[in-house]
């Protein structure tokens, strides 16, 4: 396990998950995680390969977003099955249960400012943002931002980023996101956008059985 002071130096390069899992995630003997600077695909025959960005933001310069045309709620115990609800709305390779994203408000790293939900004017709910903050590390880590597919392309996802990154000023020191280089909604865009950087991508290798 890498130490804190390396990790906040380079926290994308010198690991492929936020500080704080690395002690509760092991990993399994069929995956193997390779950063591409070392990744040569003809060492991996056999192996499924999936590569994730990870991208920095120092929260230096964050530019809040103001709108008139949606309401920011921050979620609470009676609102989960809204967020799952959207958050299974905006996938079609995975969903996720009432029990799993109550189970992350067990974590150490949650923040119950950095759960919120977008509401318009008609009272739907079209988005959420769900954000940790590991205050060992001093990192706030986007998890997961969601716009349900019928309201994509109003910057929703933009509106939502600078948000959580607005909120962690001042608390954290940076922030940190990762997703799969080759998913469709081009998430990676959307968080440049928002001042991230960085070019690390790491490679989730699973071995085909």
């Amino acid at each position: 396990m890498i130490l804190l002071k390396e990790y906040i130096k380079n926290p994308c390069r010198s690991s492929s998950i936020p500080y704080w899992k690395q002690r509760t995630i092991k990993v399994p003997d069929n995956i193997k995680i390779v950063h591409n600077d070392e990744y040569n695909v003809a060492d991996f025959n056999g192996y499924i390969d999936e590569p994730y960005f990870r991208l920095y933001h120092d929260l230096q310069s964050v530019q809040r977003i103001e709108r008139n045309d949606i309401d920011i709620v921050v979620v609470t115990d009676d609102m989960m099955d809204t967020v799952v609800d959207i958050i299974n709305k905006s996938y079609n390779d995975l969903s996720v249960t009432k029990e799993q994203m109550e189970s992350y408000m067990q974590t150490p790293v949650y923040c119950s400012d950095l759960w919120i939900l977008l509401k318009d004017k008609s009272g739907t709910y079209v988005a959420c943002g769900i954000a940790d903050y590991d205050k060992e590390a001093n990192e706030m880590i986007l998890e997961w931002i969601q716009v349900i597919p019928s309201c994509r392309g109003r910057g929703y996802g933009q509106y939502i980023v600078n948000e959580l990154l607005s909120r962690a000023q001042g608390q954290a020191k940076f922030a940190t996101v990762s997703g799969k280089v080759n998913n469709a909604t081009l998430p990676e865009k959307l968080y440049r956008k928002c001042g991230f950087t960085g070019n690390d991508v790491w490679h989730i290798l699973c071995e085909n059985e």
